[in-house]
């Protein structure tokens, strides 16, 4: 009898060696919360789903909170706390969130509740400007960086310890000349607000066909423009970019740097373009190339959207409202530009915005004007987009942003 349980142990012993080299599957399930126009359709505010990136099932797990017009939703890097631009004219707000934690009634019994598919209000403060329409987090996340499109300005506001917004550290408005388009540059529209990789920040401002550079103070939360002496914290010798006269800078992507040159890439909304930038050695940004996101001969309505670069710095993806499509663009991996690679169908209206998951393999779309979202697989070594499943019933959905799940 103790010759058997030696074997056994010895046999339980050899198990366990072997068991850290078996493969572990990681959890590739996530929770994608979507943001909606509020007062466009019969929507409430911000939508949650379940996504299964091992397969790209995409399943409604109902309304997370309610909110006016949250056009553009972000989690904070920590997956504690959600922030989300109420775009509402000159009542526009910003809206703070905490995730997994809802208080319920049962009974005469408080209780907390954990579900991470719901959000709860922690503080809403005015958003200092018209209509938000970006926003993101500075690389210490404690600061939410915001673009107000209608009043052209940008805005800091400092993240307090318990995730909830305090009073405002900067508040900038754009400036320059105008563009020639009457209708639509009729003063500054900060569209996009991002800290670099190089500390600084870049603001793309449709109305002044601009990508302007601005100096960042981490301990202060401030902006001013940017100093165009090169130094360790200065590493360009310019104030910004400058589009094409009249192509309305919407977005930007930051390409993998090559030989210490860096590539910008600057989607133009308005001609639905996209320029490519690439520094010299004296850290002057210039363009060297423009290229549409249009098929050969299209001469309808286009307004481009949205523009994602693949992680594996292969692929560009640009969306066009109008033709309802996703251009696909290869990246030349030593000089930066980019050569047609297909345009796919969304499969539905007005494309407004597009995300890829954190593994890679799907980007998923959102159809704001047929109230759907569609699911693609990526072909990696193509570029090439596979629709897989589309979500109807979905109301003006407008922006999206993930959340893995435990």
């Amino acid at each position: 009898m103790k010759i058997r349980n030696r074997y056994a142990v010895l046999a339980l012993l050899c198990l366990l060696a072997i068991l850290p080299a078996i493969p572990q599957t990681p959890n590739q399930k996530f929770l994608v919360f979507v943001g909606t126009y509020t007062d466009k359709a019969d929507s409430k505010g911000i939508y949650a789903y379940e996504f299964d990136a091992a397969t790209g099932k995409l399943t409604p797990k109902g309304l997370a909170t309610e909110s006016s017009n949250p056009s553009w939703v972000v989690i904070h890097p920590n997956g504690k706390w959600a922030y989300a631009a109420n775009e509402s004219g000159k009542q526009s707000s910003i809206s703070a969130f905490s995730l997994n934690g809802v208080t319920g009634v049962f009974g005469q019994q408080k209780v907390e509740l954990h579900d991470p598919a719901k959000l709860t209000l922690l503080n809403k403060l005015p958003a200092l400007g018209e209509d938000p329409c970006y926003l993101s987090f500075d690389k210490t996340g404690k600061f939410l960086l915001v673009a107000n499109y209608t009043s052209g300005n940008v805005v800091v506001f400092p993240i307090l310890a318990d995730g909830k917004l305090g009073a405002a550290t900067a508040n900038v408005k754009d400036a320059g000349p105008l563009g020639p388009n009457k209708e639509r540059q009729e003063g500054p529209h900060a569209h996009w607000i991002q800290m670099t990789p190089w500390h600084s920040v870049f603001v793309s401002d449709l109305g002044l066909d601009r990508v302007l550079f601005y100096d960042f103070d981490a301990s202060e939360g401030t902006l001013a423009l940017h100093n165009a002496a090169v130094g360790p914290n200065r590493p360009f010798a310019q104030a910004g970019l400058e589009l094409k006269p009249g192509s309305g800078p919407r977005h930007v992507a930051f390409g993998k740097a090559r030989d210490s040159r860096q590539f910008v890439y600057v989607l133009g909304e308005i001609e639905s373009t996209i320029a490519v930038f690439a520094t010299s050695k004296e850290g002057i940004f210039g363009e060297i190339q423009s290229i549409t996101t249009l098929p050969p001969g299209y001469s309808g309505r286009s307004e481009a959207a949205e523009l994602v670069l693949h992680p594996n710095g292969k692929w560009l993806f640009a969306s066009n409202r109008g033709p309802d499509s996703i251009a696909v663009f290869a990246v030349d991996p030593a000089a930066g530009t980019l050569r047609p690679a297909g345009i796919f169908s969304t499969s539905g209206k007005e494309p407004r915005h597009f995300a890829i998951d954190p593994t890679g393999k799907f980007l998923i779309a959102e159809n704001q004007n047929s109230n759907s979202i569609v699911v693609f697989r990526i072909n990696t070594e193509t570029g090439a987009l596979s629709q897989i499943s589309i979500t109807e019933g979905i109301p003006s959905p407008v922006c999206l942003t993930f959340l893995r799940t435990p």
